[in-house]
């Protein structure tokens, strides 16, 4: 249980010099930090100044009640869970403690196990409050598509998995650029599996698909009697994703460039500052640049976060991956609407790969699922190699064969020229051409 403790910081009201002295020597070795306050006041300026994630409060203390103090700081900003301390249990403190936000709260005198429990089971309680919230988030925004993998082995694949391993231990910002539908997100949820924060919350959010008024608030939260955390305290201590940053308007990109240089936020209302823990991940089907000559993009917020560029390659520039992809989707879907799998023969195969994908692989997806419900592929990706039209290839490999010696041709058979446009490496084309014996 004082595993949970480990990473608490706690603060201490109690006007009684015994009860604080008792608290910290009880707490101290367990928790992240504690610091004690003897009055209201004195909490106050102790809050004005440093973060808490927990307030155990006296209730009964000169000047003003703690329950009277907690409802005052819950409107500039108290960002902490709180617990009561009492040795007057009577029914109308305890609808008072909890109007005013009290976790819980503990009758006086007590032992040191039954606080140290009562801590536990409100930081506990805490952390599943936010992983449901995080969850129905996720319902709510239909990410969870997105959850998934990485797939393919690639040239262009692979040299996006090799930045992802060097970037992933690091705190640098990562903007991931590229059409819609070739996995911005998936690359972005495989980085943060390969970080160590990958047990915290991955939060993802589309700029795009919410109104300004209400990114806002989800992205800020506020204070208040209607107040709420907004997503991205719910994500401190996690990876925080941004998708479709261009869009995101011009009055909010100053305060997300404050928050990513700070590592710090003031909800909407809020008197105080709360410090976040965020690792910022970035993505972009739009050119940036243009959108900051155009003055639709702040020059510094694009200077920020663009440290790590990583671009995600169109499907038809990785035709090697499409049997692979099109497997894992067939697997997944029909498992989900459970029905029977559909075969991927040689010649559907050939088809998939020959076709242009302007929709990429999220297009790769919807013709899975349509296929499955329906029973069958297209005719155009069903029947035989003469199908759509294009001359007979004998694999997969004879596709991904043609395209990187039509751009090896397209460069003059600059082989340097050719690693660049592919995104690949050197070696990686220089070993090509040595077993097509090119």
């Amino acid at each position: 249980m004082d595993r949970v403790l480990r990473h608490v910081s706690i603060l201490v009201v109690d006007d009684e010099p015994g009860m604080r002295n008792f608290l910290i020597r009880t707490f101290e070795p367990r928790c992240k930090r504690i610091e004690a306050a003897g009055s209201a006041e004195e909490a106050s300026q102790l809050l004005d100044t440093q973060h808490f994630d927990l307030v155990l409060l006296d209730n009964v203390m000169p000047g003003q009640s703690g329950l009277d103090w907690l409802n005052e700081q819950r409107r500039v900003g108290l960002f902490a869970e709180a617990i009561l301390m009492t040795a007057y249990a009577d029914l109308d403190t305890a609808i008072h403690a909890l109007r005013v936000g009290a976790a819980d709260f503990v009758l006086k005198p007590f032992r040191s196990n039954q606080i140290i429990n009562a801590v536990n089971r409100c930081m506990d309680q805490r952390y599943l409050r936010r992983e449901n919230f995080l969850l129905k988030y996720e319902l709510r925004a239909d990410t969870l598509a997105a959850r998934g993998r990485l797939i393919g082995n690639s040239p262009r694949i692979e040299a996006v998995r090799r930045t992802l391993e060097r970037a992933a231990p690091l705190p640098t910002p990562v903007l991931f650029t590229g059409e819609s539908g070739t996995g911005k997100e998936i690359a972005a949820r495989t980085l943060h599996a390969m970080s160590d924060r990958a047990e915290k919350p991955f939060v993802p959010i589309n700029c795009a698909t919410t109104t300004p008024d209400h990114l806002a608030e989800e992205l800020f939260g506020k204070v208040g009697a209607e107040g709420r955390d907004g997503l991205l305290i719910q994500a401190s201590g996690g990876t925080f994703f941004l998708d479709e940053i261009a869009d995101m308007p011009m009055a909010m990109q100053g305060t997300l460039l404050r928050v990513i240089e700070d590592n710090r936020l003031r909800p909407h209302g809020s008197g105080r500052e709360i410090p976040l823990n965020l690792r910022f991940l970035f993505a972009s089907n739009a050119d940036l640049g243009r959108a900051v000559a155009e003055g639709r993009f702040r020059k510094d917020l694009y200077h920020r976060i663009n440290v790590l560029t990583v671009e995600m390659p169109p499907l038809r520039e990785r035709v090697g991956d499409i049997g692979e992809l099109a497997e894992l989707f067939i697997g997944n879907i029909a498992r989900q609407l459970g029905m029977t799998p559909l075969v991927v023969t040689e010649d559907v195969l050939l088809n998939l790969a020959r076709y242009d994908w302007p929709g990429n692989v999220r297009e790769l997806r919807n013709l899975i699922e349509r296929s499955l419900i329906l029973g069958e592929f297209p005719p155009e990706f069903a029947g035989g190699p003469d199908a759509v039209g294009i001359e007979p290839a004998e694999s997969l490999q004879a596709v991904e064969r043609r395209h990187i010696l039509a751009i090896l041709e397209a460069c003059g058979g600059n082989r340097a020229e050719a690693a660049r446009r592919l995104g690949v490496s050197r070696k990686t084309i220089d070993r090509k051409c040595a077993q097509w014996n090119v």
